[in-house]
């Protein structure tokens, strides 16, 4: 992989890792993840429902884990 197209998947990673420590901090039990979206994550990073799932989806530690270790 080019470093180029390495430090990109490494930016995107961080973002969602942002993102995910935001989600983690508002998200209970008795609150919806579509509410959580819209009233805490929305504002600050204006992403689609979509997206914010596939976020949740992604292993972003041990994938940013993988990348960093190749750049190094």
């Amino acid at each position: 992989m080019t470093k180029k197209k390495t430090s990109g998947q490494v930016n995107k990673l961080k973002r969602y890792k942002l993102i995910l420590d935001l989600y983690n901090k508002y998200k209970t039990d008795d609150i919806p993840t579509t509410v959580v979206w819209k009233k805490y994550i929305c504002p600050v990073y204006p992403i689609s429902r979509t997206t914010l799932y596939e976020v949740l989806n992604t292993p972003v530690y041990r994938e940013l884990a993988k990348l960093e270790n190749l750049v190094d």
